[in-house]
């Protein structure tokens, strides 16, 4: 399960104010401290850059990438900023995302296949709403593999994400078992092999202590875990989480187990 950290994100203060004032310092601070905590790969959430949206997209892939050779997670919708940060990327590349809403089909499935990367595909129905039945999800993954097919891209390239709900909304816990029902079956529904990822951050965002956020992150992770799931979208700096996770690895792994790797699960944190 590879662990994307999601704190590289203009909602962050310090990077919304270096991303507008085109300040690189910041940035390869939080990369720094993102690798050293255990990160292995690095998710870059530009928001929706109102000026200047190219120049400063691919500003910020440029950064990051000058700090660390791991995967970049290219996340904005901008399409045209995303292939701005897709012709200067040399780090492996996975764009987030795409779904069935017909202007992300039209503008970002095609990057894809474009410039040979991969990419997520969100189970959000044509309005980009979010399903609550695990029926409802499986019917959007046959959709969204048909619509992934039509540019003829290997399935490999693919991560499918169910999204994982907020239990503040009202219906969250629903759809989040039925997330965990669809991590289970899709690989006998869609009969091919095809990657999995998850946003662990959507489960407690909103208002609440920290303590708690984190209590919620290593219940569930766990679960996801046990569900198949490839790559996690997580807070770095969840030390807890991420030794849950680490901990999850290794008893979900092919490696023998030895009672160091526990203690070698605990990453430092910057």
């Amino acid at each position: 399960m590879i662990l994307s950290a999601d704190n590289l994100n203009v909602v962050h203060p310090d990077i919304g104010v270096a991303v507008q004032d085109m300040d690189p310092k910041p940035i390869r601070k939080m990369v720094q401290r993102c690798c050293a905590a255990g990160a292995q790969a690095i998710d870059i959430n530009s928001g929706p850059l109102p000026r200047e949206a190219e120049k400063r997209f691919a500003f910020l892939v440029e950064t990051v990438q000058a700090e660390t050779e791991l995967p970049l997670v290219l996340d904005t919708v901008n399409p045209d900023a995303l292939e701005a940060g897709l012709a200067v990327c040399r780090n492996r590349s996975i764009i987030n995302g795409f779904s069935l809403e017909p202007f992300k089909l039209e503008r970002i499935l095609p990057l894809a296949a474009r410039y040979e990367v991969e990419i997520v595909g969100y189970l959000l129905d044509a309005e980009g709403r979010v399903p609550l039945d695990p029926e409802d999800l499986m019917t959007l993954a046959v959709s969204l593999m048909e619509a992934y097919h039509r540019y003829s891209l290997p399935a490999d390239r693919l991560f499918i994400d169910p999204v994982v709900a907020p239990v503040a909304w009202e219906d969250g816990i629903r759809h989040n078992r039925a997330v965990l029902s669809v991590l289970h079956r899709l690989q006998d529904l869609l009969g091919e092999p095809v990657r999995t990822v998850a946003g662990l951050s959507n489960l407690s965002s909103g208002a609440g202590s920290i303590r708690r956020k984190i209590a919620l992150e290593t219940t569930f992770l766990p679960m996801l875990a046990a569900a198949g799931l490839d790559m996690v979208l997580l807070d770095v700096f969840h030390a807890q989480t991420v030794r849950n996770a680490r901990r999850c690895e290794l008893l979900l792994g092919q490696k023998i187990f030895s009672w160091a790797a526990i203690e070698d699960a605990s990453p430092c944190i910057a």
